[in-house]
C-alpha cells in the first residue's frame, strides 16, 4: 500500500551511523525530514547531503530534525559523514525494513537491466507524526528549497 499524505508515518527504528538505535517515536514533537538515497559517496546523494548540510542551520531554525536512510552499512556511514562533514544522523537499513515500511526499496532499470535499489525519496513528517509531504522528484542539488518551500 503506498504511503499518502495524511496517512501516519510507519514507525521504525534502526541504527545510526554510531551504533546507537533511533526510532520514529524519539522525535515526536517535531518535525523530521526522512529522506531515502541509494548510496553513500556517489555523485547524487553527495550533492543532496551536502546541500542539507549547507542549510541545516535554516532547517534547525524551522524546526526540523534532519534523517538520511540508505542500506549502506555503518561503517560506510561513518566514512560519508566524516568526508563530508555532515552534521545529521545517517541510518543504516541493511536489512530493508525501513525502506520496505516507506516503500522505498523498488525494482529500478538501468541499461535494460532490472534490479533492486532506492526510490531517492523524502517524507516530511509532522510534529504528530504525521506524513506532510512527500518528495518523489528530488532536486539533489536544490534539496532544502523543496522542503522549505
Amino acid at each position: 500500500m503506498a504511503l499518502e499524505i495524511g496517512n501516519p508515518a510507519p514507525a521504525f527504528e534502526a541504527k545510526d551511523q554510531q551504533g546507537n538505535i533511533l526510532k520514529l517515536s524519539d522525535f515526536k514533537g517535531k518535525k523530521v525530514v526522512l529522506y531515502f538515497y541509494p548510496k553513500d559517496n556517489t555523485p547524487g546523494c553527495t550533492a543532496q547531503a551536502c546541500n542539507l548540510r549547507d542549510n541545516y542551520d535554516a532547517l534547525l531554525a524551522a524546526g526540523y530534525v534532519v534523517l538520511g536512510v540508505s542500506s549502506d552499512s555503518e561503517k560506510s556511514h561513518q566514512k560519508f559523514i566524516e568526508k563530508q562533514n555532515l552534521p545529521f544522523p545517517l541510518l543504516a537499513d541493511e536489512d530493508l525494513k525501513v525502506h520496505e515500511a516507506y516503500g522505498t526499496w523498488v525494482e529500478k532499470s538501468m541499461y535494460g537491466r532490472k534490479y533492486m535499489g532506492t526510490a531517492r525519496t523524502t517524507f516530511i513528517i509532522n510534529e504528530e507524526g504525521i506524513l506532510e509531504e512527500i518528495i518523489e522528484k528530488v532536486n539533489t542539488k536544490e534539496h532544502t528549497k523543496q522542503i522549505l518551500k
